[in-house]
Protein backbone atom coordinates (compact mmCIF):
# COMPACT_ATOMS: atom_id res chain seq x y z
CA UNK A 1 0.00 0.00 0.00
CA UNK A 2 1.85 3.07 -1.28
CA UNK A 3 2.18 6.31 0.70
CA UNK A 4 -0.63 5.28 3.04
CA UNK A 5 0.03 7.86 5.75
CA UNK A 6 0.14 10.79 3.34
CA UNK A 7 -2.88 9.58 1.38
CA UNK A 8 -5.00 9.22 4.52
CA UNK A 9 -4.25 12.79 5.56
CA UNK A 10 -5.20 14.16 2.17
CA UNK A 11 -8.42 12.17 2.05
CA UNK A 12 -9.41 13.32 5.51
CA UNK A 13 -9.05 16.94 4.43
CA UNK A 14 -10.84 16.46 1.14
CA UNK A 15 -13.64 14.11 2.23
CA UNK A 16 -16.09 16.82 3.14
CA UNK A 17 -15.54 18.64 -0.11
CA UNK A 18 -16.62 15.74 -2.35
CA UNK A 19 -19.52 16.67 -4.58
CA UNK A 20 -22.74 14.75 -4.04
CA UNK A 21 -23.90 12.55 -6.86
CA UNK A 22 -27.48 13.21 -7.93
CA UNK A 23 -29.98 10.59 -6.80
CA UNK A 24 -32.65 10.20 -9.47
CA UNK A 25 -35.70 8.28 -8.32
CA UNK A 26 -35.66 4.69 -9.54
CA UNK A 27 -38.71 2.71 -10.56
CA UNK A 28 -37.79 -0.80 -9.38
CA UNK A 29 -37.36 -2.27 -5.92
CA UNK A 30 -33.66 -1.38 -5.85
CA UNK A 31 -34.56 2.17 -4.86
CA UNK A 32 -35.40 1.19 -1.31
CA UNK A 33 -32.55 -1.31 -1.08
CA UNK A 34 -30.06 1.30 -2.28
CA UNK A 35 -31.77 4.08 -0.35
CA UNK A 36 -30.36 5.93 2.65
CA UNK A 37 -33.09 7.03 5.04
CA UNK A 38 -32.87 10.30 6.97
CA UNK A 39 -35.35 10.33 9.84
CA UNK A 40 -36.72 13.70 10.94
CA UNK A 41 -38.56 14.35 14.19
CA UNK A 42 -40.65 17.28 12.90
CA UNK A 43 -41.20 19.00 16.27
CA UNK A 44 -37.47 19.41 16.61
CA UNK A 45 -36.09 20.12 13.14
CA UNK A 46 -36.81 23.78 12.29
CA UNK A 47 -39.41 26.28 13.55
CA UNK A 48 -40.40 29.11 11.22
CA UNK A 49 -43.25 30.81 13.13
CA UNK A 50 -41.65 31.31 16.56
CA UNK A 51 -43.95 29.00 18.54
CA UNK A 52 -41.03 26.80 19.60
CA UNK A 53 -42.24 23.80 17.61
CA UNK A 54 -40.72 22.64 14.35
CA UNK A 55 -42.97 22.79 11.31
CA UNK A 56 -43.26 21.72 7.68
CA UNK A 57 -42.08 25.10 6.40
CA UNK A 58 -38.93 24.56 8.43
CA UNK A 59 -38.33 21.29 6.63
CA UNK A 60 -38.99 23.02 3.30
CA UNK A 61 -36.41 25.70 4.20
CA UNK A 62 -33.81 23.00 4.78
CA UNK A 63 -34.49 20.72 1.81
CA UNK A 64 -31.22 21.82 0.21
CA UNK A 65 -29.40 20.84 3.40
CA UNK A 66 -31.09 17.44 3.40
CA UNK A 67 -30.13 16.98 -0.26
CA UNK A 68 -26.54 17.98 0.55
CA UNK A 69 -26.32 14.98 2.89
CA UNK A 70 -26.73 12.69 -0.10
CA UNK A 71 -29.64 10.83 1.47
CA UNK A 72 -32.46 9.84 -0.86
CA UNK A 73 -35.29 8.96 1.52
CA UNK A 74 -36.87 10.95 4.37
CA UNK A 75 -38.98 9.35 7.08
CA UNK A 76 -41.05 11.85 9.02
CA UNK A 77 -42.61 11.07 12.39
CA UNK A 78 -46.40 11.64 12.52
CA UNK A 79 -47.66 15.01 11.30
CA UNK A 80 -51.38 14.26 11.42
CA UNK A 81 -53.85 16.15 13.62
CA UNK A 82 -53.29 15.14 17.23
CA UNK A 83 -53.85 16.35 20.81
CA UNK A 84 -50.15 15.47 21.36
CA UNK A 85 -50.48 13.20 24.35
CA UNK A 86 -47.61 11.27 22.75
CA UNK A 87 -46.19 13.89 20.39
CA UNK A 88 -48.34 12.95 17.43
CA UNK A 89 -48.50 9.20 17.96
CA UNK A 90 -52.07 9.76 19.17
CA UNK A 91 -53.87 10.65 15.94
CA UNK A 92 -57.26 12.36 15.90
CA UNK A 93 -57.58 12.74 12.10
CA UNK A 94 -55.63 10.64 9.62
CA UNK A 95 -56.38 12.93 6.69
CA UNK A 96 -55.28 16.30 8.03
CA UNK A 97 -52.08 18.03 9.17
CA UNK A 98 -51.46 19.02 12.78
CA UNK A 99 -52.01 22.78 13.07
CA UNK A 100 -48.67 23.24 14.84
CA UNK A 101 -46.91 21.79 11.80
CA UNK A 102 -48.76 23.74 9.13
CA UNK A 103 -51.29 23.03 6.42
CA UNK A 104 -51.96 20.50 3.70
CA UNK A 105 -50.60 23.07 1.25
CA UNK A 106 -47.35 23.04 3.22
CA UNK A 107 -47.28 19.25 3.03
CA UNK A 108 -47.83 19.29 -0.72
CA UNK A 109 -45.03 21.84 -1.16
CA UNK A 110 -42.69 19.79 1.02
CA UNK A 111 -43.41 16.60 -0.90
CA UNK A 112 -42.93 18.34 -4.25
CA UNK A 113 -39.66 19.85 -3.04
CA UNK A 114 -38.37 16.44 -1.98
CA UNK A 115 -39.31 14.83 -5.28
CA UNK A 116 -37.64 17.64 -7.21
CA UNK A 117 -34.43 16.76 -5.37
CA UNK A 118 -34.69 13.01 -5.98
CA UNK A 119 -35.74 12.32 -2.39
CA UNK A 120 -38.48 9.84 -1.57
CA UNK A 121 -40.85 10.42 1.36
CA UNK A 122 -41.83 7.79 3.95
CA UNK A 123 -44.88 8.46 6.13
CA UNK A 124 -45.47 7.12 9.64
CA UNK A 125 -48.72 5.15 9.97
CA UNK A 126 -49.99 4.74 13.53
CA UNK A 127 -52.87 2.28 13.47
CA UNK A 128 -52.42 -0.04 16.44
CA UNK A 129 -54.23 2.77 18.23
CA UNK A 130 -55.76 6.18 17.63
CA UNK A 131 -56.24 9.21 19.84
CA UNK A 132 -59.11 9.15 22.32
CA UNK A 133 -60.12 12.39 20.58
CA UNK A 134 -60.58 10.71 17.20
CA UNK A 135 -64.18 10.82 16.02
CA UNK A 136 -64.22 7.03 15.84
CA UNK A 137 -63.49 6.78 19.56
CA UNK A 138 -65.79 9.64 20.56
CA UNK A 139 -68.58 7.75 18.80
CA UNK A 140 -67.45 4.38 20.14
CA UNK A 141 -67.59 5.47 23.78
CA UNK A 142 -70.92 7.30 23.42
CA UNK A 143 -73.11 4.19 23.62
CA UNK A 144 -72.84 0.43 23.44
CA UNK A 145 -74.95 0.25 20.31
CA UNK A 146 -73.11 2.96 18.38
CA UNK A 147 -71.97 1.82 14.89
CA UNK A 148 -68.36 2.63 15.90
CA UNK A 149 -68.49 0.64 19.14
CA UNK A 150 -66.64 -2.30 17.60
CA UNK A 151 -63.82 -0.10 16.28
CA UNK A 152 -62.13 -0.51 19.70
CA UNK A 153 -61.69 -3.17 22.38
CA UNK A 154 -64.34 -2.93 25.13
CA UNK A 155 -64.95 -5.02 28.23
CA UNK A 156 -68.37 -4.51 29.94
CA UNK A 157 -68.04 -3.80 33.65
CA UNK A 158 -70.81 -6.25 34.57
CA UNK A 159 -68.40 -9.05 33.66
CA UNK A 160 -66.10 -7.89 36.43
CA UNK A 161 -62.59 -6.58 36.03
CA UNK A 162 -61.01 -7.55 32.70
CA UNK A 163 -57.99 -9.90 32.62
CA UNK A 164 -54.84 -7.93 33.35
CA UNK A 165 -53.04 -6.33 30.44
CA UNK A 166 -49.80 -4.41 30.77
CA UNK A 167 -49.57 -0.86 29.39
CA UNK A 168 -46.21 0.47 28.27
CA UNK A 169 -47.05 4.12 29.05
CA UNK A 170 -49.63 3.99 31.84
CA UNK A 171 -48.52 5.28 35.24
CA UNK A 172 -50.08 2.24 36.91
CA UNK A 173 -49.07 -0.15 34.14
CA UNK A 174 -52.71 -1.12 33.54
CA UNK A 175 -53.90 -1.31 29.92
CA UNK A 176 -57.63 -1.32 30.74
CA UNK A 177 -59.22 2.07 31.41
CA UNK A 178 -62.68 2.29 32.97
CA UNK A 179 -65.06 4.64 31.14
CA UNK A 180 -68.21 5.58 33.03
CA UNK A 181 -70.21 6.70 29.96
CA UNK A 182 -71.05 3.10 29.04
CA UNK A 183 -69.85 1.39 32.23
CA UNK A 184 -67.07 -0.45 30.40
CA UNK A 185 -63.30 -0.68 30.07
CA UNK A 186 -61.33 0.06 26.90
CA UNK A 187 -57.93 -1.37 26.02
CA UNK A 188 -54.81 0.75 25.55
CA UNK A 189 -51.40 -0.91 25.20
CA UNK A 190 -49.85 2.56 25.34
CA UNK A 191 -51.27 5.62 27.16
CA UNK A 192 -54.89 6.07 28.25
CA UNK A 193 -55.20 8.63 25.46
CA UNK A 194 -54.27 5.96 22.88
CA UNK A 195 -57.09 3.36 22.73
CA UNK A 196 -56.24 0.30 20.64
CA UNK A 197 -58.09 -0.13 17.37
CA UNK A 198 -59.86 -3.43 16.83
CA UNK A 199 -58.25 -4.86 13.71
CA UNK A 200 -60.50 -7.89 13.91
CA UNK A 201 -63.26 -5.60 12.58
CA UNK A 202 -63.02 -5.46 8.74
CA UNK A 203 -64.52 -1.95 8.77
CA UNK A 204 -61.50 -0.71 10.76
CA UNK A 205 -59.11 -2.30 8.29
CA UNK A 206 -60.88 -0.70 5.34
CA UNK A 207 -60.77 2.71 7.03
CA UNK A 208 -57.00 2.32 7.36
CA UNK A 209 -56.46 1.20 3.76
CA UNK A 210 -58.58 4.09 2.51
CA UNK A 211 -56.55 6.77 4.27
CA UNK A 212 -53.27 5.12 3.25
CA UNK A 213 -54.43 5.32 -0.36
CA UNK A 214 -55.31 8.97 0.23
CA UNK A 215 -51.65 9.69 1.04
CA UNK A 216 -50.27 7.36 -1.65
CA UNK A 217 -52.39 9.20 -4.21
CA UNK A 218 -50.70 12.40 -3.07
CA UNK A 219 -47.34 10.85 -3.95
CA UNK A 220 -46.08 9.43 -0.63
CA UNK A 221 -43.37 6.87 -1.43
CA UNK A 222 -43.44 4.63 1.61
CA UNK A 223 -45.15 3.71 4.87
CA UNK A 224 -43.64 2.86 8.22
CA UNK A 225 -46.13 1.00 10.44
CA UNK A 226 -45.79 2.00 14.08
CA UNK A 227 -46.25 -0.73 16.75
CA UNK A 228 -48.08 -2.85 14.20
CA UNK A 229 -46.77 -6.10 15.69
CA UNK A 230 -49.37 -5.56 18.42
CA UNK A 231 -52.40 -4.98 16.16
CA UNK A 232 -53.82 -8.52 16.20
CA UNK A 233 -55.40 -9.58 19.48
CA UNK A 234 -57.36 -12.51 20.90
CA UNK A 235 -60.71 -10.85 21.52
CA UNK A 236 -61.69 -13.46 24.10
CA UNK A 237 -59.06 -11.67 26.23
CA UNK A 238 -57.69 -14.74 28.03
CA UNK A 239 -55.67 -14.55 31.22
CA UNK A 240 -51.95 -14.04 30.58
CA UNK A 241 -49.12 -15.45 32.73
CA UNK A 242 -47.61 -13.45 35.59
CA UNK A 243 -44.52 -12.53 33.55
CA UNK A 244 -46.57 -10.41 31.13
CA UNK A 245 -44.88 -7.12 32.06
CA UNK A 246 -41.37 -8.51 31.70
CA UNK A 247 -42.08 -10.49 28.50
CA UNK A 248 -44.94 -8.54 26.93
CA UNK A 249 -43.50 -8.97 23.42
CA UNK A 250 -44.11 -12.72 23.65
CA UNK A 251 -47.79 -12.19 24.44
CA UNK A 252 -48.54 -9.03 22.44
CA UNK A 253 -46.53 -9.35 19.22
CA UNK A 254 -47.33 -11.38 16.10
CA UNK A 255 -50.63 -12.79 17.32
CA UNK A 256 -52.84 -14.89 14.99
CA UNK A 257 -54.39 -12.81 12.24
CA UNK A 258 -51.56 -10.31 11.85
CA UNK A 259 -50.20 -11.85 8.65
CA UNK A 260 -53.70 -11.89 7.19
CA UNK A 261 -54.00 -8.16 7.87
CA UNK A 262 -50.64 -7.43 6.25
CA UNK A 263 -51.40 -9.51 3.19
CA UNK A 264 -54.70 -7.67 2.87
CA UNK A 265 -52.93 -4.30 3.29
CA UNK A 266 -50.41 -5.30 0.65
CA UNK A 267 -53.15 -6.29 -1.78
CA UNK A 268 -55.23 -3.16 -1.07
CA UNK A 269 -52.41 -0.58 -0.92
CA UNK A 270 -48.78 -1.59 -1.38
CA UNK A 271 -49.27 -3.60 -4.56
CA UNK A 272 -51.10 -0.73 -6.25
CA UNK A 273 -48.37 1.89 -5.74
CA UNK A 274 -44.60 2.16 -6.06
CA UNK A 275 -44.15 2.36 -2.29
CA UNK A 276 -41.78 0.93 0.30
CA UNK A 277 -43.17 -0.69 3.45
CA UNK A 278 -41.56 -1.35 6.81
CA UNK A 279 -43.01 -2.08 10.25
CA UNK A 280 -41.66 -1.25 13.67
CA UNK A 281 -40.26 -4.53 14.93
CA UNK A 282 -39.39 -7.78 13.18
CA UNK A 283 -41.28 -10.46 15.04
CA UNK A 284 -40.17 -12.55 18.00
CA UNK A 285 -37.74 -14.76 16.09
CA UNK A 286 -36.15 -15.15 12.67
CA UNK A 287 -38.99 -17.32 11.37
CA UNK A 288 -41.47 -14.54 12.08
CA UNK A 289 -39.14 -11.91 10.64
CA UNK A 290 -38.94 -13.78 7.35
CA UNK A 291 -42.70 -14.29 7.32
CA UNK A 292 -43.05 -10.51 7.51
CA UNK A 293 -40.60 -9.48 4.80
CA UNK A 294 -39.68 -12.27 2.39
CA UNK A 295 -40.73 -11.20 -1.09
CA UNK A 296 -42.89 -14.26 -1.72
CA UNK A 297 -44.94 -13.45 1.39
CA UNK A 298 -46.42 -10.29 -0.15
CA UNK A 299 -46.46 -8.45 3.17
CA UNK A 300 -43.65 -5.94 3.90
CA UNK A 301 -40.38 -4.95 2.21
CA UNK A 302 -37.88 -4.89 5.03
CA UNK A 303 -37.34 -5.91 8.65
CA UNK A 304 -36.68 -3.30 11.33
CA UNK A 305 -35.28 -5.30 14.25
CA UNK A 306 -34.55 -3.93 17.72
CA UNK A 307 -32.09 -6.47 19.10
CA UNK A 308 -29.07 -4.43 18.02
CA UNK A 309 -30.30 -1.02 19.14
CA UNK A 310 -31.30 -2.41 22.54
CA UNK A 311 -27.75 -3.53 23.37
CA UNK A 312 -26.54 -0.23 24.85
CA UNK A 313 -27.11 0.07 28.61
CA UNK A 314 -26.18 2.70 31.23
CA UNK A 315 -23.46 0.39 32.51
CA UNK A 316 -22.03 -0.09 29.02
CA UNK A 317 -22.13 -2.95 26.54
CA UNK A 318 -19.97 -5.74 25.15
CA UNK A 319 -18.61 -5.18 21.65
CA UNK A 320 -18.33 -8.95 21.24
CA UNK A 321 -22.07 -9.21 21.88
CA UNK A 322 -22.72 -6.24 19.57
CA UNK A 323 -20.82 -7.96 16.75
CA UNK A 324 -22.56 -11.27 17.34
CA UNK A 325 -26.02 -9.70 17.13
CA UNK A 326 -25.44 -7.75 13.92
CA UNK A 327 -23.57 -10.66 12.31
CA UNK A 328 -26.34 -13.10 13.21
CA UNK A 329 -29.02 -10.88 11.67
CA UNK A 330 -26.95 -10.35 8.53
CA UNK A 331 -26.37 -14.08 8.10
CA UNK A 332 -30.06 -14.81 8.52
CA UNK A 333 -30.99 -12.36 5.72
CA UNK A 334 -28.02 -12.99 3.43
CA UNK A 335 -30.06 -14.97 0.90
CA UNK A 336 -33.66 -13.92 1.48
CA UNK A 337 -35.42 -10.87 2.85
CA UNK A 338 -33.98 -7.43 3.55
CA UNK A 339 -32.88 -5.59 6.70
CA UNK A 340 -32.90 -2.06 8.07
CA UNK A 341 -29.62 -0.94 9.67
CA UNK A 342 -29.86 1.62 12.47
CA UNK A 343 -28.61 2.52 15.94
CA UNK A 344 -30.90 5.48 16.69
CA UNK A 345 -34.41 6.76 16.19
CA UNK A 346 -37.03 8.88 17.99
CA UNK A 347 -37.46 6.20 20.67
CA UNK A 348 -33.76 6.17 21.60
CA UNK A 349 -31.30 8.51 23.23
CA UNK A 350 -28.47 9.93 21.12
CA UNK A 351 -26.31 7.58 19.08
CA UNK A 352 -22.91 8.84 20.26
CA UNK A 353 -23.97 8.95 23.93
CA UNK A 354 -25.16 5.34 23.87
CA UNK A 355 -22.75 3.51 21.59
CA UNK A 356 -19.78 5.88 21.42
CA UNK A 357 -18.17 8.29 23.85
CA UNK A 358 -19.65 11.80 24.02
CA UNK A 359 -16.77 13.21 26.04
CA UNK A 360 -15.39 16.15 23.99
CA UNK A 361 -12.12 14.26 23.61
CA UNK A 362 -13.78 11.37 21.76
CA UNK A 363 -17.17 12.67 20.58
CA UNK A 364 -16.20 13.51 17.01
CA UNK A 365 -14.22 10.36 16.33
CA UNK A 366 -16.78 8.02 17.86
CA UNK A 367 -19.71 9.72 16.08
CA UNK A 368 -17.87 9.32 12.78
CA UNK A 369 -17.12 5.68 13.55
CA UNK A 370 -20.76 4.91 14.32
CA UNK A 371 -21.92 6.56 11.10
CA UNK A 372 -19.27 4.58 9.23
CA UNK A 373 -20.68 1.38 10.70
CA UNK A 374 -24.29 2.15 9.80
CA UNK A 375 -23.38 3.15 6.26
CA UNK A 376 -21.08 0.21 5.53
CA UNK A 377 -23.40 -2.64 6.52
CA UNK A 378 -25.72 -4.64 4.27
CA UNK A 379 -29.33 -3.44 4.38
CA UNK A 380 -31.04 -0.06 4.18
CA UNK A 381 -29.41 2.45 6.59
CA UNK A 382 -31.60 4.68 8.75
CA UNK A 383 -29.81 7.85 9.94
CA UNK A 384 -31.48 10.00 12.60
CA UNK A 385 -31.44 13.82 12.35
CA UNK A 386 -28.53 15.37 14.25
CA UNK A 387 -26.47 12.19 14.28
CA UNK A 388 -24.72 13.48 11.18
CA UNK A 389 -23.43 16.26 13.50
CA UNK A 390 -22.65 14.07 16.48
CA UNK A 391 -25.40 15.60 18.65
CA UNK A 392 -25.34 14.28 22.23
CA UNK A 393 -27.67 13.52 25.14
CA UNK A 394 -28.79 16.65 26.96
CA UNK A 395 -28.55 15.15 30.46
CA UNK A 396 -31.58 16.45 32.39
CA UNK A 397 -31.28 16.32 36.19
CA UNK A 398 -34.93 16.68 37.21
CA UNK A 399 -38.12 14.93 36.13
CA UNK A 400 -39.65 18.39 35.67
CA UNK A 401 -37.39 18.92 32.65
CA UNK A 402 -38.78 15.94 30.73
CA UNK A 403 -41.66 16.09 28.26
CA UNK A 404 -41.91 12.46 27.17
CA UNK A 405 -45.03 10.68 28.41
CA UNK A 406 -43.08 7.44 28.80
CA UNK A 407 -40.57 9.12 31.13
CA UNK A 408 -43.19 11.01 33.14
CA UNK A 409 -45.55 8.08 33.66
CA UNK A 410 -42.63 5.75 34.29
CA UNK A 411 -41.50 8.06 37.08
CA UNK A 412 -44.97 7.99 38.66
CA UNK A 413 -45.03 4.21 38.44
CA UNK A 414 -41.66 3.89 40.21
CA UNK A 415 -42.76 6.45 42.78
CA UNK A 416 -46.04 4.69 43.58
CA UNK A 417 -44.20 1.38 43.91
CA UNK A 418 -41.69 2.88 46.34
CA UNK A 419 -38.84 2.34 43.91
CA UNK A 420 -35.47 4.07 43.63
CA UNK A 421 -36.27 7.42 42.00
CA UNK A 422 -32.63 8.51 41.92
CA UNK A 423 -31.69 5.39 39.98
CA UNK A 424 -34.65 5.94 37.64
CA UNK A 425 -33.49 9.50 36.90
CA UNK A 426 -29.94 8.32 36.40
CA UNK A 427 -31.10 5.79 33.83
CA UNK A 428 -33.32 8.41 32.15
CA UNK A 429 -30.30 10.66 31.72
CA UNK A 430 -28.77 7.91 29.60
CA UNK A 431 -31.77 6.43 27.83
CA UNK A 432 -34.72 8.85 27.78
CA UNK A 433 -36.33 9.47 24.42
CA UNK A 434 -36.17 13.22 25.10
CA UNK A 435 -32.39 13.00 24.65
CA UNK A 436 -32.97 12.18 21.01
CA UNK A 437 -35.63 14.84 20.49
CA UNK A 438 -33.84 18.06 21.41
CA UNK A 439 -33.88 20.76 18.72
CA UNK A 440 -31.64 20.49 15.68
CA UNK A 441 -28.49 22.56 16.13
CA UNK A 442 -28.17 24.78 13.07
CA UNK A 443 -25.80 27.56 14.16
CA UNK A 444 -24.51 29.62 17.09
CA UNK A 445 -27.43 32.07 17.22
CA UNK A 446 -30.27 32.06 19.76
CA UNK A 447 -31.65 28.55 20.33
CA UNK A 448 -29.14 27.17 17.83
CA UNK A 449 -31.12 28.73 15.00
CA UNK A 450 -34.00 26.33 15.64
CA UNK A 451 -36.57 28.92 16.78
CA UNK A 452 -36.94 32.58 17.70
CA UNK A 453 -39.36 31.51 20.45
CA UNK A 454 -38.98 29.21 23.43
CA UNK A 455 -38.24 25.69 22.14
CA UNK A 456 -40.63 22.94 23.24
CA UNK A 457 -37.54 21.10 24.54
CA UNK A 458 -34.37 22.93 25.56
CA UNK A 459 -31.48 23.15 23.13
CA UNK A 460 -28.38 21.24 24.18
CA UNK A 461 -25.81 23.64 25.67
CA UNK A 462 -23.09 22.36 23.33
CA UNK A 463 -24.81 23.88 20.28
CA UNK A 464 -22.14 26.58 19.96
CA UNK A 465 -19.56 23.94 19.03
CA UNK A 466 -21.85 21.27 17.55
CA UNK A 467 -23.93 22.76 14.73
CA UNK A 468 -24.45 22.68 10.99
CA UNK A 469 -22.90 26.06 10.19
CA UNK A 470 -19.57 25.28 11.87
CA UNK A 471 -19.38 21.71 10.64
CA UNK A 472 -20.11 22.60 7.03
CA UNK A 473 -17.00 24.79 7.05
CA UNK A 474 -14.77 22.24 8.77
CA UNK A 475 -13.45 19.57 6.35
CA UNK A 476 -12.75 17.26 9.29
CA UNK A 477 -16.16 17.56 10.94
CA UNK A 478 -18.60 14.78 11.79
CA UNK A 479 -20.94 16.22 9.16
CA UNK A 480 -18.42 16.14 6.36
CA UNK A 481 -17.33 12.65 7.30
CA UNK A 482 -20.99 11.59 7.14
CA UNK A 483 -21.29 13.15 3.69
CA UNK A 484 -18.17 11.36 2.50
CA UNK A 485 -19.39 8.02 3.83
CA UNK A 486 -22.78 8.47 2.14
CA UNK A 487 -20.99 9.21 -1.15
CA UNK A 488 -18.78 6.15 -0.73
CA UNK A 489 -21.81 3.92 -0.19
CA UNK A 490 -23.76 5.34 -3.12
CA UNK A 491 -20.80 4.94 -5.47
CA UNK A 492 -20.00 1.37 -4.37
CA UNK A 493 -22.82 -1.17 -4.57
CA UNK A 494 -20.58 -3.62 -2.71
CA UNK A 495 -21.58 -1.73 0.47
CA UNK A 496 -25.25 -2.27 -0.33
CA UNK A 497 -25.39 -5.80 -1.68
CA UNK A 498 -22.00 -7.30 -0.84
CA UNK A 499 -21.48 -10.39 1.28
CA UNK A 500 -20.54 -9.55 4.84
CA UNK A 501 -17.84 -11.53 6.64
CA UNK A 502 -17.03 -10.89 10.30
CA UNK A 503 -13.35 -10.96 11.25
CA UNK A 504 -11.92 -11.23 14.77
CA UNK A 505 -15.29 -12.09 16.39
CA UNK A 506 -13.80 -12.30 19.90
CA UNK A 507 -11.78 -9.08 19.80
CA UNK A 508 -13.13 -6.88 22.60
CA UNK A 509 -12.21 -3.52 21.04
CA UNK A 510 -12.16 -3.84 17.26
CA UNK A 511 -15.03 -4.59 14.90
CA UNK A 512 -13.58 -5.76 11.58
CA UNK A 513 -15.41 -7.12 8.55
CA UNK A 514 -15.25 -7.36 4.79
CA UNK A 515 -17.85 -6.63 2.14
CA UNK A 516 -17.52 -8.49 -1.17
CA UNK A 517 -19.58 -8.30 -4.38
CA UNK A 518 -18.97 -8.86 -8.09
CA UNK A 519 -15.19 -8.96 -7.82
CA UNK A 520 -14.86 -6.01 -5.45
CA UNK A 521 -13.89 -6.35 -1.80
CA UNK A 522 -13.64 -3.82 1.03
CA UNK A 523 -12.28 -4.04 4.55
CA UNK A 524 -13.81 -2.06 7.41
CA UNK A 525 -11.86 -1.57 10.67
CA UNK A 526 -13.56 0.09 13.65
CA UNK A 527 -11.86 0.66 17.01
CA UNK A 528 -14.76 0.82 19.49
CA UNK A 529 -12.60 1.97 22.41
CA UNK A 530 -10.79 4.88 24.08
CA UNK A 531 -7.47 3.06 23.67
CA UNK A 532 -4.80 2.74 21.00
CA UNK A 533 -5.09 -0.81 19.66
CA UNK A 534 -2.31 -2.68 17.86
CA UNK A 535 -3.81 -4.88 15.17
CA UNK A 536 -2.23 -7.00 12.44
CA UNK A 537 -4.03 -6.77 9.11
CA UNK A 538 -6.85 -9.32 9.51
CA UNK A 539 -6.98 -10.32 5.81
CA UNK A 540 -4.49 -11.93 3.45
CA UNK A 541 -4.98 -9.45 0.61
CA UNK A 542 -2.90 -6.35 0.16
CA UNK A 543 -4.52 -3.09 1.23
CA UNK A 544 -4.90 -1.39 -2.12
CA UNK A 545 -6.50 1.97 -1.31
CA UNK A 546 -7.62 3.77 1.83
CA UNK A 547 -11.12 4.95 0.96
CA UNK A 548 -12.14 6.57 4.22
CA UNK A 549 -10.46 7.56 7.49
CA UNK A 550 -12.19 9.43 10.30
CA UNK A 551 -8.90 10.80 11.72
CA UNK A 552 -6.10 12.89 10.15
CA UNK A 553 -3.75 9.97 9.72
CA UNK A 554 -3.28 6.23 10.11
CA UNK A 555 -0.33 4.49 11.74
CA UNK A 556 0.64 1.36 9.82
CA UNK A 557 3.90 -0.54 9.37
CA UNK A 558 4.76 -4.09 8.31
CA UNK A 559 1.08 -4.99 8.03
CA UNK A 560 0.38 -3.91 11.61
CA UNK A 561 -1.94 -1.03 12.56
CA UNK A 562 -1.88 1.19 15.60
CA UNK A 563 -5.51 2.18 15.61
CA UNK A 564 -6.23 5.44 17.39
CA UNK A 565 -9.18 5.62 19.82
CA UNK A 566 -12.45 5.35 17.86
CA UNK A 567 -10.64 5.23 14.55
CA UNK A 568 -12.64 4.02 11.53
CA UNK A 569 -10.96 2.92 8.31
CA UNK A 570 -12.39 1.61 5.04
CA UNK A 571 -10.01 0.00 2.55
CA UNK A 572 -10.38 -1.33 -0.96
CA UNK A 573 -8.82 -4.76 -1.31
CA UNK A 574 -9.10 -4.64 -5.08
CA UNK A 575 -10.29 -7.48 -7.34
CA UNK A 576 -10.75 -10.82 -5.63
CA UNK A 577 -8.53 -13.55 -7.06
CA UNK A 578 -9.79 -17.10 -7.17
Amino acid sequence: MKNLLLFSSLFFLMAGCAEKAEAPVKKDDSWWKEGIVYQIYPRSFKDTDGDGIGDLKGIIEELDYIQSLGVNMVWLNPIYSSPNADNGYDISDYRSIMEEFGTMEDFDAMLEGMHERGIRFVMDVVVNHSSDQHEWFLQSRSSRDNPYRDYYHWWPAEKGEPPYRYSLFDAAGDAWKYDSITDAYYLHYFSQQQPDLKWENPKVRQEVYDFMKFWADKGVDGFRLDAFQFAAKDTTYPEFPDDLEQNFIQYYAMQPGLHDYLKEMNEEVFSKYDVMSVAEGAGRNFKEAHELVDADRNELNMAYAFEGVDIAKPEGYSLVHFKEVFSRWDAEFAEKGWLSIFLANHDQARLVSRFGNDDPKFREASAKLLNTFILSMRGTPYCYYGDELGMTNIGFDSISQYRDIAALNGYEKVKSAGGDLDLYLQNLKFSSRDNGRTPMQWDTTLNAGFSTGTPWLPVNENYKTVNVALEEEDPGSVLNHFNAMVTLRKENPVLVYGAYTLLLPDHEQVYAYTREWEGEKMLVLLNFSDDIVTLPVPVEEELEDLLLNNLPQVYYKDRVFSLEPWQALVFSLGPVTE
